[in-house]
């Protein structure tokens, strides 16, 4: 019996995951089959590649050197599968404030690599955009628990407060996490990453200010009807005339995450949640 690219694919999952588990659920197969299947590729190697117990799976010698191999080949195979079915495009979707420089380097790198091209394109909805097909993947920076959708963090940022230049806060060099909560909140409730549940439930916000986008975030709290909190590189790239960034001390990090759809996958997606991840140094899991 000769080695089959679905070998391949099921090695390479369970090498990137370190979890069958996460494997089976990435390759749409029960994990009696993908067991099954790493077992046909060592009984056909006549080598052991995975040590498996009850609790974890690790990467013999000849796992780690024969995974190297295999990346290139199935990296290679992708692409020119890709470039036969005329796949040139991966629609990126974001809501607001891309970490910059890092995002850019991102999209450049599948661009060199690929050949292919990757258009940003702003929904404020990003989860509906990621189930109706108008995006393949997705920078989301709250946390997804959606069974379509899969998820991986990058990333963690800092946050900083956000105040009218008029408050007296605004003079501030640094302001206490729980202090922020004595004062209205505005919160993009579509895509922003503060919530309520942030706060100790003794020092939640008293009265919360709702929104549906970055742009009337931002513009709400200029006039003064409340504070905000944002990732501390969107208050380097999303500033605004009427809005101060302050330092936040003991506040929760915002989580970077690359989300796409549980059952539709490319070449062109993998490629870029492999860029995505590896820039981000993040394991695949």
């Amino acid at each position: 019996m000769d080695v089959e690219l679905r070998h391949l694919r099921a090695f390479a999952a369970v090498a990137d995951t370190l979890s069958f588990t996460a494997a089976s659920r990435q390759l749409l197969i029960t994990q009696p089959a993908l067991t099954r299947t790493i077992q046909q590729l060592e009984g056909i190697l006549d080598v052991t590649l995975l040590e498996r117990t009850s609790r974890s799976v690790e990467l013999t010698d000849v796992g780690r050197a024969f995974r190297t191999r295999i990346q290139g080949v199935l990296r290679d195979l992708d692409l020119a599968t890709a470039e036969a079915r005329g796949e040139r495009e991966l629609h990126i979707g974001f809501s607001w404030a891309l970490p910059d420089p890092w995002a850019g380097e991102v999209i450049a790198t599948f661009e060199e690599t690929t050949g292919a091209s990757g258009r940003l394109m702003r929904r404020d909805d990003i989860k509906a955009a990621l189930r109706h097909g108008e995006v393949d993947v997705a920078f989301i920076r709250y946390a997804v628990d959606d069974p379509e959708l899969t998820a991986i963090t990058l990333f963690d940022e800092p946050r900083v407060a956000a105040v009218s230049s008029r408050s007296p806060l605004a003079e501030r060099d640094r302001l206490p996490w729980n202090e922020l909560s004595e004062h209205p909140i505005v919160i993009n409730t579509q895509s922003g990453s503060t919530r309520p549940e942030l706060w100790p439930a003794a020092r939640r916000p008293e009265r919360v200010v709702e929104c549906d986008n970055y742009d009337e975030w931002i513009t709400l709290i200029a006039a003064g009807k409340g504070v905000g909190a944002t990732p501390l590189s969107a208050s380097a790239t999303h500033a605004h005339t009427g809005v101060v960034f302050v330092s936040l001390a003991d506040a929760p990090p915002v989580s970077l995450n690359l989300v796409w759809p549980r059952r539709r996958t490319s070449a062109l997606l993998r490629r870029f949640i492999e860029i995505a991840a590896d820039q981000g140094r993040v394991p695949l899991t």
